[in-house]
């Protein structure tokens, strides 16, 4: 896909004092998001003590419905339901990728889609209204949360009998409509970090995909 990462080359430059300068401001944003993904992928005892603070996380687990859906000539929206059949949607997203672009992404079975906001005026984490959105450890751009439209509710229709597939549906307008629909487990870090990770325990859909929610204070 087009996201693949190419080989990039890195410089050093050296005061005279032979002290190499260093981009703190990366390097700290960097360390906040790492350490927000290590509460989320590694499980922590109930209380965890170091030198200075102590350190209590419980992490919250259930089943939604997952879809990423899009026109083939347009872009692609998470939607986020309590199950395939529900009326109102918890959350959808706009993303950045256009449809075919992560479609080739798809297909080489792995996908991590990590939405990060520095947002910290809203207490529910999902209105949240922007996101800077990585693909594969790559920025893409970003992703928007917004109302459903009626183009929106109208896909979603069409695909309220399907629980866990994937597939193409064609319209009348001669632009097909590309989808995959599956159970995935949501699991609540803090108040400021959730994910999303693809449940496929009959391998019938072949695809490992997790998407990361994180909002660091500013």
């Amino acid at each position: 896909m087009a996201f693949s990462i190419g080989a990039t080359t890195t410089s050093s430059r050296s005061m005279n004092n032979g002290v190499t300068t260093v981009d703190c401001h990366k390097q700290v944003r960097s360390w906040r998001l790492l350490r927000y993904l290590v509460a989320l992928l590694i499980p922590t005892c109930n209380c965890i003590e170091q030198k200075e603070e102590k350190f209590e996380h419980k992490k919250i687990m259930s089943n939604i419905t997952g879809t990423i859906f899009g026109y083939r000539k347009g872009k692609v929206s998470f939607c986020i339901q309590s199950k395939s059949n529900s009326s109102e949607p918890i959350l959808l997203l706009e993303l950045a990728v256009p449809t075919t672009i992560l479609a080739k992404e798809m297909r080489g079975g792995t996908l991590r889609i990590v939405l990060e906001s520095s947002c910290s005026y809203n207490k529910n984490l999902f209105s949240t209204p922007l996101w800077t959105m990585y693909c594969n450890g790559r920025k893409v751009g970003y992703a928007v949360n917004r109302r459903p439209l009626n183009s929106d509710m109208e896909a979603l229709r069409l695909m309220r009998s399907v629980s866990v597939g994937t597939g193409v549906i064609n319209n009348e307008q001669d632009n097909e409509l590309m989808y995959l629909r599956a159970s995935f487990q949501r699991v609540r870090g803090t108040s400021n970090s959730e994910s999303f990770h693809l449940i496929d325990p009959e391998g019938c859909i072949g695809q490992e995909l997790s998407i990361f929610f994180f909002r660091s204070p500013t």
